[in-house]
């Protein structure tokens, strides 16, 4: 099954679970700054929803941006989701460790959490 979303360059990272060594991830530059840059803009938008509150913006005005915001963080994390699970994951199972798997599971239920 290949996952294939809209962001091939998060296939980038090397090495991330090296045994013995600290679990680390390891993003690409280009991962690296379109993550950040992501970030960068949901800052701005929380920044937005915090004036729009302090300016008693309608309520369904808020939670639209809200909505969008939301939007924005799942797309971060669906990007990281796919590095993982190419990278780390895949290497682990590799390895011989399918308790990977689980941990996966975890981040997942968190992830569909609402």
């Amino acid at each position: 099954m290949a996952i294939n979303l809209e962001h091939e360059e998060t296939v980038n990272a090397v090495d991330c679970c090296s045994p013995g060594t600290e679990r680390k991830s390891h993003h690409s530059d280009k991962v690296k700054s379109n993550l950040t840059s992501r970030l960068n803009r949901i800052e701005g938008q929380i920044r937005g929803i915090k004036g729009l509150i302090e300016r008693d913006t309608y309520c369904d005005d808020v939670i639209t941006q809200i909505a969008a915001t939301q939007s924005a963080l799942n797309s971060v994390a669906k990007i990281l989701l796919e590095g993982h699970l190419k990278t780390c994951v895949l290497e682990r199972i590799q390895d011989g460790d399918d308790e990977v798997l689980d941990e996966v599971l975890v981040t997942i239920q968190k992830l569909m959490k609402k």
